[in-house]
């Protein structure tokens, strides 16, 4: 089993930026691929990136490219996603989500660990 717990959501102007953490406790942190997805009020839950435990190799949806970082800490078993340039359609729940054995990296079906989430709100 894997527990993940998600923080630094919050409420931020439009133009601003928020780190969400995702710590990580249970199995071998360094042997999960790690994402994030979020939910809007109304939608269906979405992809917005993932970085592999090997290699390190970094996904994005392209409604977030450019703008947010994801990035992991084996070390402190912590997973990071730094949103820069937020817009009000960024505002939603962020969950964290964690996988051994990952086959499709954009698909939520496709992990098996998630966390309870973290809103993100952002104001115009």
């Amino acid at each position: 089993q894997v527990q993940l717990v998600e923080s630094g959501g919050g409420l931020v102007q439009a133009g601003g930026s928020l780190r969400l953490s995702c710590a990580a406790s249970g199995r071998t942190f360094r042997n999960y691929d790690m994402g994030w997805f979020r939910q809007a009020p109304g939608k269906e839950r979405e992809f917005v990136a993932t970085i592999t435990w090997r290699l390190d190799i970094t996904y994005y949806a392209d409604s977030v490219k450019g703008r947010f970082t994801i990035s992991r800490d084996n070390a402190k078993n912590t997973v990071y996603l730094q949103m820069n340039s937020l817009k009000p359609e960024d505002t939603a729940v962020y969950y964290c989500a964690a996988d051994s054995n990952l086959r499709r990296v954009r698909t939520e079906e496709s992990y098996d660990y998630w966390g309870q989430g973290t809103q993100v709100t952002v104001s115009s």
